[in-house]
C-alpha cells in the first residue's frame, strides 16, 4: 500500500507533508527524524490511505512489531560463516597429524612443514579468486541465493578431502574452501546489514565473528578425538544444516527493491519486523528514496575511488580488514596445536586448543550484546590494547625460549603461551575480529556496496594468504617465533591509533546519516533518540 501521490489529499494534508526522509532500514522510532506531521508520538495511530483497484480503505499503523525475526534471520545466515569456521578449523588438528602420522591420515608419507603452510594458506587464495565473483552474483542473484550457493564450493571441497590420496588434492580443496569463504564473507555482512533496523544493526553485523568462532571451536573440539574419515563426515553435515534453515529466511528487502519487486520487498519487511503488511509501507518507501537516489547512475569500480564518499569509505574498511589481519589471527587460528606443541608444558595441546576455542566463543557472544550501547570504536581501542600486551607476552616466552634458551624461566611460566592466547582471543573477538565486518555492512551506498564490499574482502584475504603462508619464513629468518608476534603487537600498537585518530563511529545512525558524516555533510538529529548530532 503506497502513499497517495500528485495532489491528493490524506486525511486533510497532501503528500508533500509526508515527505520523508532518507532513513534506511530503522526502527518507527525513526519517525522522530521526520517532517512535522510524523514528529508525533509513534504511540499515536497515523492512517495511511490509497486505492487499490478503485477501492479507498485506511489502516492501523500501530503495530510494535518484533525484532525475533531479524535475529532469526541474521543466525540462519550466520550457519554459513559456522561452516566456514569448520573448514579453517580443520587445519588444527589435521596437519599434525599430516606431519608426524601419516598412517592415520589419507596420504601415504609424511608432509612436510613447507606443504603444511601451502595447505594452512591456500584456503585465504582462493577468497581471493573469488571475491569479485561472490559481489557480482550478489547484485544479480541477491543475498539470499549467493548465500545458498556456497554450498556448492562446500560440498566440492568436502568431496576432495574425502578422496584424497595425494597432498595435490588437499590443496585444490582448501582452494575451493576459499570460494565458499569469499561468498560468506561478502554477502553476509550486507545481508545483515540491509534486514536490520538500526538499533540492532551493530548486533546482527558482529554475528559474523559469533558464528565463525564456533565452527572453529567445532573443528577443534572432535578433530583431535576421531578418525579422519569421522572427522570429515562431521564438518561436512554444517553446509546442509545452514542449507536447510536459511532457505527458509526472506531476501533483503533493500534487494528485492532495487529490483522493482516491491510486492515481495514489502512482504519481506513483514516478517522481518513481525508487523502487516501496511505497518511496513512506509518504511519500503523510505528505502526506495534512498536505492532511487543511489541508483540515479550506475556505478563501476572507477567511481570507488574517483567519489569522495565512496573512496574514504573504502580507505576505513580495507585499513579494517588491513589491521584485523595483521594481529596475526590467522597464524593462531590454523597453527594453533603446532604453537602449543612449540611452547611445550604439561596441559595436552588438543584440551588447550578446546579451551581457547571455548574462549573464543564465549568473548563473541559479548560484542552483539555491547556493541550498540558501547559503540565500535571503544570496543576496537580495548581490543587493541589487549592484543598488544598479550602479543608481546607471547613473544617474551618464546624469546626466553628460542633466544636466551633460558629452561629454567621457561619451565616456571609454562602456563604463558595459554594465558596470552586467551587474552589475545577474548580482545581479538570483541573488536577487531567482529567489527571490521559489521561496519563493512554500514559504510557503503546501497549502488557501491557489492563491489566494495568485494575489494574489501579481497585485501582482507590477500593479507590472509601472504601472512599465513610467510610466517614460517619470517621465523626462519629471526630463527624463532618471538619476532612474529611482536610484529603483530606493533601493528596492533597501530591499529589503536588509527582507531582513536581516524575511524568514524557509526553507532545509532541510520545508514544515510553514515553517509554523510563521511562525505563531510552534517547531520542534524541522530534518528534514535532525536538529539543533536
Amino acid at each position: 500500500m503506497t502513499p497517495t501521490r500528485g495532489n491528493e489529499e490524506i486525511e486533510g494534508r497532501s503528500y508533500k507533508d509526508y515527505a520523508y526522509s532518507p532513513v534506511p532500514v530503522s526502527s518507527l522510532s525513526a519517525a522522530n527524524d521526520t517532517p512535522p506531521v510524523i514528529r508525533e508520538s509513534v504511540e499515536l495511530t497515523s492512517r495511511t490511505s490509497s486505492r487499490t483497484n478503485g477501492q479507498h480503505y485506511s489502516e492501523e499503523m500501530t503495530e510494535k512489531g518484533s525484532k525475533l525475526p531479524q535475529f532469526l534471520a541474521a543466525g540462519a545466515g550466520s550457519l554459513s560463516v559456522l561452516a566456514t569456521g569448520v573448514a579453517m578449523g580443520w587445519t588444527s588438528p589435521i596437519l599434525p597429524l599430516l606431519e608426524n602420522d601419516p598412517d592415520k591420515g589419507p596420504l601415504d608419507s609424511k608432509i612436510s612443514p613447507d606443504e603444511s603452510s601451502w595447505v594452512g594458506s591456500l584456503i585465504a587464495l582462493g577468497a581471493i579468486f573469488g571475491s569479485y565473483a561472490s559481489g557480482y552474483l550478489g547484485e544479480r542473484w541477491g543475498r539470499k541465493r549467493t548465500l545458498l550457493f556456497s554450498i556448492v564450493p562446500f560440498a566440492i571441497g568436502w568431496i576432495l578431502i574425502a578422496t584424497a590420496n595425494n597432498i595435490a588434492q588437499l590443496y585444490v580443496a582448501r582452494i575451493v574452501f576459499g570460494l565458499a569463504v569469499s561468498l560468506t564473507f561478502t554477502i553476509l555482512p550486507m545481508y545483515c546489514g540491509e534486514i536490520a533496523e538500526t538499533s540492532i544493526r551493530g548486533s546482527l553485523g558482529s554475528f559474523l565473528q559469533l558464528f565463525i568462532t564456533i565452527g572453529l571451536l567445532y573443528a577443534y573440539a572432535i578433530g583431535p578425538f576421531v578418525s579422519y574419515t569421522v572427522f570429515w563426515i562431521l564438518c561436512a553435515i554444517v553446509p546442509v544444516v545452514f542449507f536447510g534453515c536459511f532457505m527458509i529466511m526472506p531476501e533483503s528487502p533493500y534487494f528485492l527493491l532495487s529490483k522493482g519487486r516491491r510486492d515481495e520487498a514489502v512482504a519481506s519487511l513483514a516478517r522481518l519486523r513481525s508487523k502487516s503488511e501496511a505497518a511496513v509501507q512506509k518504511e519500503a518507501d523510505e528505502i526506495q528514496e534512498i536505492l532511487d537516489e543511489a541508483f540515479k547512475n550506475q556505478v563501476s569500480i572507477s567511481d570507488l575511488f574517483k567519489v569522495k564518499v565512496n573512496f574514504k569509505a573504502l580507505l576505513y574498511t580495507c585499513a579494517m580488514v588491513s589491521f584485523q589481519q595483521f594481529t596475526g589471527i590467522n597464524v593462531v587460528l590454523f597453527y594453533m596445536e603446532k604453537i602449543f606443541i612449540a611452547a611445550g608444558g604439561g596441559m595436552s595441546t588438543a584440551v588447550s586448543t578446546i579451551i581457547i576455542g571455548v574462549v573464543q566463543v564465549l568473548a563473541s557472544m559479548v560484542t552483539p550484546i555491547v556493541v550498540d550501547r558501547s559503540g565500535r570504536r571503544l570496543l576496537l581501542v580495548l581490543s587493541g590494547i589487549g592484543e598488544t600486551i598479550s602479543l608481546i607476552a607471547l613473544g617474551l616466552f618464546f624469546y626466553l625460549k628460542e633466544v636466551q634458551h633460558a629452561d629454567d624461566v621457561v619451565n616456571e611460566i609454562s602456563w604463558l603461551p595459554v594465558v596470552a592466547l586467551v587474552i589475545f582471543i577474548i580482545t581479538y573477538s570483541v573488536g577487531w575480529g567482529p567489527l571490521p565486518w559489521a561496519v563493512m555492512g554500514e559504510m557503503f551506498a546501497s549502488n557501491v556496496k557489492a563491489k566494495a564490499s568485494s575489494i574489501t574482502v579481497f585485501v582482507c584475504w590477500f593479507l590472509a594468504f601472504i601472512i599465513t603462508k610467510f610466517t614460517s619464513n619470517l621465523e626462519d629468518a629471526f630463527q624463532g617465533k618471538y619476532a612474529v608476534f611482536w610484529i603483530f603487537g606493533g601493528f596492533c600498537i597501530l591499529s589503536v591509533i588509527f582507531t582513536v585518530l581516524i575511524l568514524p563511529e557509526t553507532k545509532g545512525k541510520t545508514l544515510q546519516q553514515i553517509q554523510d558524516e563521511i562525505n563531510g555533510v552534517p547531520s542534524t538529529k541522530n534518528v534514535e533518540n532525536g538529539t543533536k548530532m
